[in-house]
């Protein structure tokens, strides 16, 4: 059995660099650079059409251009509760924010704050799907896997005009 690597592309932003890989279906991952690094740094770009897209739509919202993503995402990894977490976050909108509270209420698991804070953290393409909108039902940032953490959440946060504590 032959294993295809995904496309991969890597361009700039103000959070660092970013890394996109997608399949044929696809967006699969975006990672936002951590102390200089990104997971596939030693691997090299293998851009198409899809991440070019990606990557202008990521440009234009960086740029204020842009409040909503139109790519498709695929989301092949997680389990079916991480899944639920990520389809619901898909519909928190530019500006838009939600508690994890409310996110456990809407998907049906209220008082699985743990929870759905690790499945908000495993989001495999952060920014594209809006996993810093969710924050502290006070409004506090408690947390964020991506980039340089909460910095990386606060400056997302910002651009999009939420306010935060």
């Amino acid at each position: 059995m032959t294993s295809i690597s995904p496309a991969l592309l890597r361009l700039p932003s103000p959070l660092g660099r970013i890394e996109l890989t997608a399949d044929d279906d696809g967006i699969l991952s975006l990672s936002i650079e951590t102390d200089g690094h990104l997971p596939l740094d030693e691997t090299a770009e293998a851009p198409s059409p899809v991440l070019h897209r990606a990557a202008e739509q990521l440009a234009e919202y960086f740029a204020g251009t842009r409040h909503s993503f139109d790519l498709p995402v695929h989301l092949t990894r997680g389990t079916e509760f991480q899944r639920t977490v990520w389809a619901r976050l898909a519909t928190v909108g530019f500006g838009e924010v939600i508690s994890y509270g409310a996110l456990g209420s809407q998907i049906g698991r209220a008082g699985s704050g743990r929870a759905i804070g690790g499945a908000v953290g495993a989001n495999p393409v952060p920014i594209i799907i809006g996993c810093h909108r969710v924050l502290a039902t006070s409004g506090q940032i408690t947390g964020y896997s991506a980039g340089q953490g909460i910095p990386t959440k606060a400056w997302l946060l910002d651009h999009e005009g939420i306010v935060h504590h």
